[in-house]
């Protein structure tokens, strides 16, 4: 590996490729069949898993865009499978969170930037430009189009799907579409649901619960409790009620709103 700076301390696992022009810091662990193309900028506190792919121009690790970092050690955990394209920035966690993480079998497309302290999930897709503020969580299978820029502290439920050039600044409940400005439930994501394996019923039974959340025209509290009086139990129903009823910032309005 020729004009390739690594760190002595860095960890590099077996059959790692790093290309020409990449820096790799001294606290760095790098796992087995990752692949790091030239021109990479790896960090301390950086933990990248097996089997990853990072483009050229790809940051890693950088220490937080936030006035309130004072040095503390931190890190930034990428899982297995991933695929981090050209230009990605991935900065480390605060003393909040202690660490940002990017889970299995993601893809990250070029110049998307998740901040400090960000959670997302396994096999979830982050499009072109996509911006990731401070705190964030975005649970699995979730995918954002383009130039989506999601705000502090804000967290998006599984299997739901943000269209392109979206301002996020509500949270969005597990197995829907959002789209519009301000960002509106646009129906559920049917698609995805049934590609991932969820049959017709549970999939009517989540438009129904949705139907009483943002169709009805009743606010939320009362809707919750229609849904838990006449929708019979499930997990999906579980999970639905659960996310909306732990919300700290408030879920995406109805189209009726």
């Amino acid at each position: 590996m020729e004009n390739v700076y690594i760190h002595p301390d860095a960890k590099i696992g077996n059959n790692v490729t790093i290309e020409p022009f990449t820096y790799i810091a001294g606290d760095v662990v790098i796992g087995d069949n990752t692949w790091i193309g030239p021109n990479v900028t790896i960090m301390d506190g950086a933990r990248i898993g097996e089997n990853c792919k990072i483009f050229p121009g790809a940051v890693i690790s950088a220490i937080p865009q936030d006035l309130k970092f004072h040095g503390e050690v931190t890190t930034a955990e990428i899982g297995n499978n991933t695929t981090i394209r050209e230009c990605v920035t991935i900065n480390r966690g605060t003393e909040d969170r202690h660490k940002t993480v990017v889970g299995n079998n993601c893809l990250l497309m070029a110049y998307v930037h998740i901040a400090h302290d960000a959670f997302i999930g396994n096999n979830v897709i982050l499009a072109n430009t996509a911006n990731i503020a401070g705190h964030v969580t975005i649970e699995d299978y979730v995918i954002l189009e383009g130039v989506v820029a999601v705000q502090q502290f804000i967290r998006i439920g599984e299997h739901s799907f943000i269209a392109g050039g979206s301002l996020v600044r509500k949270d969005v409940p597990p197995f829907v579409k959002a789209a519009r400005e301000p960002l509106t439930y646009a129906g559920i994501n049917a698609i995805g649901l049934r590609r991932r394996g969820y049959d017709t019923s549970s999939i009517s039974q989540i438009e129904d619960i949705y139907r009483h959340i943002f169709v009805h025209g009743t606010n939320v509290s009362k809707s919750l409790e229609e849904i838990k009086a006449s929708i019979s139990d499930s997990p999906e129903k579980t999970q639905i009620l659960d996310f909306i009823e732990g919300s700290q910032k408030g879920i995406i309005r109805g189209p009726l709103s």
